[in-house]
């Protein structure tokens, strides 16, 4: 007997979109778990800068997948797959419904289409003489090569982050193709999950002054202080977790290398600039629906639309709760 496939919620955006609250409120409304497809909110002590959820949103509903990986550790797309389809099938089991929301499209793309790429040939020594290479020339020449043969793995990466650089070229090396292509297509893959997929979008004037408020509360709450602590811990600066935009420019200030000042108004620019490759890869995704809301009776809308999808076209009678009207559910101006 052929297996149902599993019915999933994907909410996507880009940061400070609002996809925390949204995925909260309808875990409350459907009986769900949420299941964060965030690339830095994994990391342990590093709350203020990842906008990780609080304490008093994780009392809301669980939440899988953040604070589990120590901030000097790597963790790769195929684990995060493997991670999210253990703890999607568990919620399930559980009577639940797998929420998995988030603004990693590379983690939304491989969950939800099910491609990955094969690891190193045992025995390779690509990778032993690619990282001689770095030792020789640096990693900002090596970014220059990647570059030129896989620009969008380029444009995502840092020039200081050597471990990913090199996992880049190392792909291509291997198989002649970019690592930004999708590899590997499992079929059965695109038939484990029955998705619903939504990308929170509000409208760009809107989306970049939440941006540059929340920088400026994450300022104010200590963000600093936990660069510098996390510094002090001993967390090397080409660790994968101190490439995240505000923390490699908060360490440089910490390293004399411009003033705070300077350091915030650079965050804010390439925080907006990171929005839009979000929004980029998201565009690349299959069978998303855009939401823009703005203001509480669009947000309002927005999750009665989802929350009818969830009973309607899936038929979740068992997940979806009998609840108060949409209208009277509390809002909240969320930027998370």
């Amino acid at each position: 007997m052929t297996q149902e496939p599993i019915p999933v919620l994907i909410i996507a955006g880009p940061t400070a979109a609002g996809k925390t609250e949204a995925s909260l409120q309808v875990a409350e409304r459907v009986g769900g778990e949420v299941i964060s497809a965030d690339s830095m909110q994994i990391y342990e002590r590093m709350d203020i800068g990842t906008a990780k959820p609080t304490a008093e949103e994780r009392a809301r509903a669980p939440i899988h997948l953040i604070d589990f990986v120590p901030p000097d550790g790597e963790y790769a797309v195929a684990e995060f797959t493997r991670d999210a389809d253990r703890v999607i099938g568990e919620v399930h089991a559980r009577g639940r419904l797998p929420i998995v929301a988030g603004g990693t499209g590379l983690y939304l793309r491989a969950l939800t289409e099910g491609f990955d790429f094969p690891p190193p040939p045992a025995g390779s020594d690509v990778r032993e003489r690619l990282w001689a290479e770095v030792a020789e020339v640096g990693s900002q020449r090596m970014h220059e090569r990647l570059a030129q043969v896989d620009p969008p793995s380029a444009e995502r990466i840092a020039p200081a982050d050597a471990r990913r650089i090199v996992r880049a070229l190392e792909v291509y090396e291997l198989t002649g193709r970019p690592m930004s292509e999708e590899r590997d297509v499992d079929a059965k893959a695109a038939a484990k999950y029955n998705c619903a997929k939504y990308v929170l979008t509000p409208p760009r004037r809107l989306l970049f002054d939440r941006i540059e408020r929340r920088v400026d509360a994450m300022i104010d709450a200590g963000w600093l202080d936990e660069v510098r602590a996390l510094i002090g811990s001993g967390v090397p600066p080409d660790a994968q977790s101190m490439q995240a935009i505000g923390y490699r420019r908060l360490r440089e200030h910490l390293d004399g290398e411009r003033g705070l000042d300077e350091t915030v108004d650079l965050i804010k620019r390439h925080t907006r600039r990171f929005a839009k490759r979000q929004l980029t890869w998201l565009r690349g995704g299959a069978d998303y629906r855009w939401l823009s809301p703005v203001g509480e009776a669009a947000q309002r809308t927005c999750l009665s639309i989802i929350v009818t999808q969830v009973s309607r076209n899936w038929g979740q009678q068992n997940h979806v709760r009998q609840a108060a009207d949409p209208g009277r559910i509390p809002q909240r101006d969320a930027d998370q």
